[in-house]
């Protein structure tokens, strides 16, 4: 069904029939075109054939319930806007409806003027939407998931400038930086936002099975492949194909992606016939791959394949405005999916976390944060971030002091190269350096309490007792200290 021009499309999931028929006439009155649906399967149906500016979606259905329909339209397109309207206005069932990604929240009974408002707001373009406004909410939504700092904001007009274009785009940044996210961006505001984006991770898959996975295979052209079996390139066919981590790949993978990619066509493993692709591709590595060129360790030619457009993605402790708003996002997130009502992060636990330097960046936070909020009661604070992760500690700290300590003392260098200790000695002296610095740190950090300390350390308190004992490491208190 065309959609007359000049006019929007909105579409009420309810299943009471007076309220569907009373949106439908208000809205029909405005001037624009509605649909209605009396269940989500009807809706998720309805949306597949003819997209909506905009859904009101009641919460309490029948069969598949109105957070179920939220998920389902989402998983469709994430981007349509989808206003929640229901009797059953709970806090609960609005930050659940939130993060599931509604735009808004209204409960009945509804005030049109208020509702005809929220959708004029939420859905300001046509059913292909508003390349403008499109293109603020995707940046919009980039800065939600990444942080408000500067260097985040230069990312997002890097992927703005970049997306709309056919180059190919290449990532680089820590593990667990948000390169997957950049990725998702650069797709989600191209032309082929409609389409796949298919996610390779080339690290993952191994070499005996690599070429099979990215181009496919034919019946019979190894032992296993019993039929015809397409890759992942005609998988992400006019849409984006996201190659990550892809300095994992070996030299002979190396230069069969590159005829791929410079040809625009794909020959399955044991087939004879090329097989044309229309992609758009996104490559990211955690290695410098200009370093790798000049190692001989990546193929030159591929490189500048690749590198037609570069984005680099800054580490977490280089964006540290950001862990305020990552935390905080996290901790709702963790709160909602564990059943925990924790409200928010103490000063405090915040100053531990922004002292430490989060090797595994954003990754390594929402861990943190997710452990700390199952410790939690109402507000996480220092000893739920230390318990979450020991090397959470303020920098200066003798447990900070104890992780960055250099395990191999030159003392014991010199035994090894007297020829009294064997590397399985070493290994051992090692060990026990290590054990006997951090048991004191904690020690020192919870006072001489050792049921505390056997909590954070993770161990039972025999153990404990004895470790200390054995290293003589008491932090400076008898180990016999009363808990």
């Amino acid at each position: 069904m065309a959609l007359q021009e000049g006019r929007k499309r909105v579409l009420v999931v309810d299943d009471e029939p007076a309220i569907r028929d009373m949106l439908r006439g208000f809205f029909e009155a405005k001037g624009y075109e509605a649909l209605t649906a009396a269940g989500g399967d009807e809706a998720v149906k309805l949306i597949g054939q003819q997209r909506p500016h905009a859904v009101l979606l009641d919460l309490c259905m029948p069969g598949l319930s109105g957070l179920d329909t939220l998920a389902r339209i989402k998983e469709l397109d994430r981007r349509l806007p989808v206003v929640v309207v229901t009797g059953h206005g709970t806090v609960d069932a609005a930050v659940a409806a939130m993060r599931l990604g509604a735009e808004d929240f209204v409960a009945k009974p509804v005030r049109l003027a208020a509702l005809l408002e929220i959708v004029e707001r939420v859905a300001p373009g046509g059913p292909e939407g508003d390349g403008g406004q499109l293109l603020l909410a995707s940046r919009a939504s980039l800065a939600e998931m990444m942080g408000p700092s500067a260097a985040v904001r230069r990312v997002c007009e890097q992927v703005a400038q970049v997306a709309g274009t056919g180059l190919t785009v290449l990532l680089h940044g820590e593990t667990g930086a948000g390169k997957s996210l950049v990725a998702r961006a650069v797709h989600d505001l191209s032309e082929r936002a409609a389409r796949r984006l298919v996610r390779v991770d080339c690290g993952a898959i191994p070499d005996t099975l690599i070429e099979s996975e990215l181009f496919g295979h034919e019946r019979g052209a190894f032992t296993g492949a019993v039929e015809r079996k397409g890759g992942y390139f005609e998988r992400a066919h006019e849409g984006t194909l996201f190659l990550d981590e892809v300095a994992n790949l070996s030299e002979a993978m190396m230069r069969k992606l590159l005829c791929a990619l410079e040809d625009r066509q794909v020959y399955r493993v044991g087939g004879k016939e090329p097989i044309p692709v229309d992609i758009r591709v996104v490559a990211a590595s955690n290695q410098d791959l200009q370093r790798l060129v000049e190692r001989g360790a990546f193929r030159r030619d591929l490189f500048h394949r690749l590198n037609e457009f570069a984005i680099e993605i800054p580490p977490l402790r280089k964006r540290k405005e950001d862990i305020a708003h990552l935390a905080q996002r996290f901790l709702a997130q963790a709160s909602e999916e564990l059943g925990r009502r924790v409200q928010g992060v103490s000063p405090q636990a915040m100053e531990l976390l922004y002292g430490y330097e989060w090797p595994g960046n954003v990754r390594e936070l929402r861990n943190v944060i997710r452990r700390a909020v199952l410790l939690a009661e109402d507000t996480v604070n220092p000893d739920h971030v230390r318990a979450a992760s020991a090397r959470c500690a303020v920098p200066g700290s003798e447990l900070h002091r104890a992780a960055e300590r250099p395990a191999v003392q030159p003392s014991n260098l010199d035994q090894v190269l007297a020829g009294q200790w064997s590397l399985k000695d070493i290994t051992r002296e090692c060990v026990r350096q290590v054990e006997q610095s951090v048991i004191a740190a904690v020690l020192e950090r919870t006072g001489g309490n050792r049921s505390q300390a056997a909590r954070l350390l993770k161990v039972d308190y025999k153990t404990l007792y004895y470790k200390a004992k054995e290293l003589g490491a008491g932090g400076g208190r008898s180990i016999d200290a009363t808990p």
